[in-house]
């Protein structure tokens, strides 16, 4: 599966207001949605799988323990969490894939490059163990700060720095920085518009969630109701990764704005499509 934009256009620069940011979003969404979406259900088939096959051995062991009357079978057990632990591994090492594969593909079609899903794939690769660090910093901050005001302020702070290592061409210690700077000054703008993305994308999880636990009832028909949970689940995270995008879109959308208002990146813009329409 290949889905490619061909010379997009360049993302029209200006400041957005926080209504404007949030339908643009929408907008990039919609326009490139094959490219996007087919990026996310791609990386969240090993989760799917994960999911699913965690909800069906949690059950079948436990219907196994309440019809029998003899001790658990130990290696069935271990062989169960051996396949978990894998499972999660791969997961982890996904991460960097699952985070920052729209987040190159938005940033190069905003510059007005062509991008296909393995060339975003690709583009991640070359930056994997700078974005796999930084995902762990992000991860071990939550679990060691007791304050969760203090992560957030921190998180916020660097929430650009994927679009910087990407459009800037900068390494993770100058990303961060880099990115600590631009939301310098703006940082209540930036929670309230992460803040309505997070609540928009939940909104749409307790919608999906609801219609998905109707489907997961009328499948219980056909099958056993802990298969039916297992395939409801797995489907359900492929699912809620058609909602990601939309969160990932308006991170880079954050970061263009913080430019334009900072420095005055879309007078730049005009002044090269002006340069490009004068004659030699």
């Amino acid at each position: 599966m290949v889905a490619k934009v061909s010379a997009p256009a360049p993302l029209r620069l200006r400041p957005l207001e926080i209504g404007d940011l949030l339908d643009e979003t929408f907008r990039i969404y919609r326009r490139h949605f094959l490219l996007f979406a087919g990026i996310s259900l791609i990386l969240a088939i090993p989760s799917a799988g994960l999911t699913g096959y965690s909800i069906f051995s949690l059950f079948s062991s436990f219907v196994q323990s309440a019809n029998s009357t003899a001790a658990p079978d130990l290696n069935s057990l271990v062989s169960s969490m051996a396949v978990l632990a894998i499972g999660y591994l791969v997961s982890l090492l996904l991460s960097p894939f699952t985070s920052a594969a729209v987040i190159y593909a938005a940033c190069e079609s905003a510059q007005g490059r062509p991008v296909t899903i393995w060339g975003a794939l690709r583009g991640v690769l070359r930056r994997y163990f700078a974005i796999l660090g930084y995902l762990i910093l992000i991860g071990l901050m939550a679990l060691m700060f007791c304050l969760l005001p203090l992560w957030i302020w921190i998180w916020v702070g660097w929430v650009t720095v994927l679009p910087v290592m990407f459009v800037e061409n900068t390494g993770l210690v100058a990303a961060m920085g880099r990115s600590w700077r631009l939301v310098e000054g703006r940082w209540w703008r930036t929670f309230l518009i992460l803040f309505l993305v997070l609540l928009i994308w939940y909104v749409v999880q307790i919608a999906l969630g609801g219609f998905l636990s109707l489907a997961s009832g009328l499948l219980g028909i056909v099958v056993s109701q802990y298969v039916a949970l297992a395939i409801s689940q797995a489907v359900a995270v492929l699912v809620s990764a058609l909602a990601i995008p939309v969160f990932q879109i308006a991170i880079v959308l954050i970061y263009f704005d913080l430019r334009v208002r900072r420095e005055a990146l879309d007078l730049f813009q005009l002044a090269q499509r002006v340069a490009m329409t004068q004659p030699a």
